[in-house]
């Protein structure tokens, strides 16, 4: 049993259309869920920006989600609440360390996409 913040994300393929899977750290912040890319706009941030929505998973649980990209302008204050949250998994991808403050993440914010999930 993993985590209950953890998740297994689908996608669609933007070129195959095949279904896409990767697990996934999702995080609620005043009752909104925010999904960060620690490792940048990988493949599943492309598909899922072509696609428009994804899949959450966990157990019996499957819901679709749409997608609102967050402003580079509002994303250090996530950005250091996902860091200091998950440092054990995610922290070797982020060039800050957890529990910096929240101006260390305005440099770097552009570098990682952050989506809030709006159900569909």
């Amino acid at each position: 049993m993993a985590p209950k913040f953890i998740y297994l994300l689908e996608v669609r393929g933007r070129k195959s259309g095949k279904i896409f899977r990767c697990p996934v750290n999702l995080m609620e912040v005043g009752g909104k869920r925010i999904l960060v890319a620690p490792r940048g706009r990988t493949q599943w941030v492309r598909n899922a920006e072509a696609a428009g929505e994804i899949v959450l998973k966990r157990g019996s649980y499957r819901r679709t989600f749409g997608l609102r990209e967050i402003a580079d302008a509002e994303k250090p204050a996530l950005l250091k609440e996902y860091l200091d949250r998950y440092a054990s998994a995610v922290g070797k991808f982020f060039p800050v360390a957890a529990g910096s403050p929240v101006e260390a993440f305005r440099g770097i914010a552009g570098n990682y996409p952050v989506f809030e999930l709006v159900a569909k």
